[in-house]
């Protein structure tokens, strides 16, 4: 288990880091995962659908810029909370992480780094407004921006990555509050840490939902040696909605490509 007074967090990854690329460096939308977000599961496209879908993912990349931060924090993983179960405190911060499932995530890690991202409130805007004009475009509109917002998130996870390399230390994979048993209410306080309304605008809602909706919150564990649990992806079997889940009806998963 994490020993809190060696989980320092190196002076490299102190500061936090803002994530905005300019135009020319915004990442690509895939259009394999829009129409997976749509439930594409093999049916026929015709032009017109397939130009529409093409025009609307075009535009979204062209006026909506994803903007994030992420900060690095050292773990505690030697408390309890008020249950008198294990979990996990970043150190510095209100972030108190619950559940068995992001426990052994982090529990053997020197420190996290916590990343959020959005599309921002224009983003929200334009939805709501096509959603009362046209609700096929708005539908391929959501669904590109669920790719959106997760092409940046998988951007700046890779440079967690890169930093932590840098730093001489391991990385696992990145887990959301609602990943398992990790409650969502844990979005409040990762917000806070990472002065992100301040800094993206970013809230959170009373029942701890992200705001705007095409929002991400992650965490990665940061190792000295090797990785908890590195080579292990979310899955199914530590989801609470698998029961009623519309991708697995569909056949796939809501993190096909991760």
């Amino acid at each position: 288990m994490s020993d809190i007074r060696m989980c320092t967090v190196p002076e490299a990854l102190q500061a936090p880091v803002p994530y905005q690329p300019d135009a020319a460096q915004r990442p690509a939308i895939e259009r394999a995962e829009v129409l997976r977000y749509l439930g594409y599961a093999g049916q026929h496209i015709d032009e017109e659908l397939a130009g529409r879908i093409e025009r609307i993912v075009a535009e979204l990349e062209h006026e909506v810029a994803p903007r994030g931060v992420r900060r690095v924090f050292a773990v505690d993983a030697t408390g309890t909370d008020a249950a008198g179960d294990p979990c996990i405190r970043l150190v510095g911060t209100t972030v108190e992480l619950r559940g068995r499932d992001v426990f052994r995530h982090l529990k053997d890690a020197r420190c996290c780094a916590l990343v959020a991202a959005t599309l921002g409130m224009a983003s929200e805007r334009r939805l709501r407004l096509l959603a009362r004009q046209n609700p096929l475009d708005a539908a391929i509109l959501d669904a590109a921006g669920s790719a959106y917002i997760e092409a940046a998130v998988d951007e700046m996870d890779a440079a967690v990555g890169n930093a932590a390399q840098e730093a001489g230390l391991t990385r696992n994979w990145r887990f959301s509050c609602g990943y398992g048993d990790c409650p969502l209410a844990a979005q409040d306080a990762i917000v806070a840490a990472l002065d992100a309304t301040r800094r993206i605008g970013l809230t959170v809602t009373d029942s701890h939902l992200l705001l705007p909706a095409k929002s991400v919150t992650a965490m990665v564990g940061l190792f000295d040696g090797d990785a908890h649990a590195a080579d292990t992806r979310p899955s199914c079997a530590i989801c609470r909605l698998a029961g009623s889940c519309s991708f697995r009806a569909r056949g796939t998963t809501c993190y096909a490509g991760t």
